[in-house]
């Protein structure tokens, strides 16, 4: 019987990795064992070695010498892990032939994410409040004492800052950013009616979203939100992966790991916030909207699948929606120490790979 092949999509970078099993937070041996379990074989491709012509790729495959490149059919379906637009020429091409690649857009700004969940009644409460560009930067410093900025397209933190009003007897606010290639966080004294040159030119330039800043939960004086991972698996429907607690940093006010933030159990984390009786109220109300943002955004985004969602909890308990991540760095929960976790986000997408091919039938 010939083997059931699972293309896993990789940026240039990773792939190259593959023979040397060098893939950075990639785990090749998960996808092998998650696929294994589902009587599937994973290949691993890059879009440059996909023939759409003559339905052929150029792919890694594990076998007793390690991982070597060959040429195999194309496979019917396709999780893709690289970094591609909705105007990706490629992944249009591909997406002709190879109908079933699934996350195959994982590059949603932030502003359009936001656009579609403020168009569900029922999600609308849980989205602070937003404005993008300069204008809406004026409009929200009349109303909020406390601002976070943030580019509508990047990842890891890159771009973000943050404007607090330090007298409300006046205009003065604090701008905290992070300065080009440093390493620490600066502060600079703004005047409201005089905003920087290089703050003004920015956002002219770059799509930037303008958010109250929420009073998240601290544990230990340090803000936290919540990661969220939620997947379609086997059976096609929407499930909860798992979830993680991300801590900012000491004097921090992004909780991203890769910009010194905290990977930590959520149990721990919620058990240590809030009483055991509120913690797992709030877990099932995380999961419960978690759930219900995938399923709103899956019926708008085709071909999505497979999220990291970030949730923001306050003082008293209110769950804020912040961001969608399409392609999860599912690194946190090994950081978290959450390892079957971990290694459950990798069995699940490759679950729905096998559902897929199921439900096409023979052929």
């Amino acid at each position: 019987m010939a083997q059931k092949l699972v293309g896993i999509l990789l940026n240039a970078a990773v792939h190259r990795g593959v023979p040397r099993q060098k893939t950075g937070q990639e785990s090749l041996l998960n996808y092998e064992e998650a696929a294994a379990a589902y009587g599937i074989t994973p290949v691993f491709l890059r879009l440059a070695d996909i023939d759409t012509d003559s339905g052929f790729c150029a792919a890694y495959i594990h076998g007793p010498q390690g991982y070597r490149r060959t040429i195999l059919p194309t496979p019917s379906v396709i999780h893709n892990r690289a970094i591609y637009g909705t105007d990706s020429p490629g992944m249009k091409r591909l997406l002709r032939h190879v109908p079933r690649v699934f996350n195959n857009n994982n590059r949603y700004g932030k502003d359009e994410i936001h656009g579609l969940l403020a168009q569900n009644e029922e999600l609308r409460r849980y989205l602070p409040e937003t404005a993008k560009g300069l204008a809406g930067l004026a409009a929200m410093m009349n109303r909020y004492p406390d601002l976070i900025l943030k580019p509508c397209r990047g990842s890891i933190g890159n771009g973000v800052m943050r404007l607090v009003r330090v007298r409300t007897s006046s205009w003065r606010w604090n701008l905290t950013y992070l300065p080009r290639g440093a390493r620490h966080w600066a502060t600079l004294p703004v005047d409201q009616d005089a905003l920087p040159r290089a703050l003004r030119t920015r956002l002219s330039k770059v799509p930037y979203l303008v958010q109250e800043r929420i009073p998240l939960a601290e544990m230990n004086g340090r803000p936290f939100d919540l990661r969220v991972t939620v997947q379609r698996g086997w059976g096609g429907e929407w499930q909860v992966t798992g979830l993680f607690a991300k801590l900012a940093a000491p004097g921090g006010f992004v909780s991203n790991i890769a910009r010194g933030g905290e990977a930590l159990s959520s149990a721990y984390v919620l058990d240590t916030a809030f009483s055991s009786r509120d913690a797992a109220i709030l877990r099932m109300s995380l999961e419960a909207l978690s759930l219900a943002v995938a399923r709103s955004l899956g019926q708008r985004l085709p071909g999505l699948a497979d999220i990291g969602l970030d949730i923001g909890l306050t003082r008293d308990g209110r769950l804020f929606f912040i961001e969608a991540n399409g392609r999860d760095q599912r690194y946190g929960f090994r950081k978290a120490g959450l390892q079957e976790i971990w290694k459950n986000s990798y069995r699940k997408p490759m679950g729905y790979a096998r559902f897929l091919m199921e439900e096409a039938g023979p052929g």
